[in-house]
């Protein structure tokens, strides 16, 4: 099998075509700091602004988070190019910083597919605890509401909202409905 050529991260595909305009955040490591930064990228150069966000969940938390990003002052790192040629980690210098997944301590909204099948299952199963009693209860249950066909449950109908009301009843309530049937889903 042949190797893989080595990844190359090129600044002008990775900004998007608004960049001039836009409030771009990230994180990078700085083996100075031995630590994490929240970074502004700036006319393509890279800026700590840690002193004024030290996590991206601070920045994410303000009112206005792009408006306090461009706020911000920022102690130099050089330019995005610099950072992206040292993120890959077979070509990683330690000594120099990198660039590192923008996620820190904020809360993430998950975005995806959920069958409505599979999340009412897994509601049973941490409902039940194994009872094949209880599990043919609640299922019963479930299809009284809204009737044997799961697929027809929309997220933040009447139905999901009533099936909701009736397990939060039951002490059955789960992040995995909420994830798939709220109306936030």
């Amino acid at each position: 099998m042949p190797a893989m050529p080595p990844i190359r991260l090129d600044a002008a595909a990775t900004l998007p075509s608004d960049a001039s305009r836009a409030a771009l955040a990230g994180r990078a490591w700085l083996p100075a700091a031995h630590g994490p930064a929240t970074i502004a990228i700036r006319d393509g150069q890279a800026f700590d602004v840690s002193i004024a966000f030290p996590t991206m969940r601070d920045l994410c938390e303000t009112p206005d988070p792009a408006t306090a990003l461009r706020a911000a002052g920022g102690v130099p790192l050089g330019a995005l190019q610099a950072l992206l040629d040292n993120t890959p980690p077979e070509a990683r210098d330690a000594t120099r910083p990198w660039l590192l997944a923008p996620c820190d301590l904020h809360a993430i909204k998950a975005a995806g597919v959920t069958f409505a099948v599979s999340m009412l299952e897994r509601v049973i199963e941490e409902r039940a605890r194994g009872s094949a009693d209880a599990a043919n209860a609640i299922r019963g249950e479930v299809a009284r509401l809204i009737g044997d066909d799961l697929s027809k449950l929309r997220p933040g109908s009447d139905e999901a909202m009533a099936l909701k009301k009736v397990l939060v009843e039951q002490g059955a309530w789960s992040q995995y409905l909420e994830g798939g049937s709220g109306p936030d889903a």
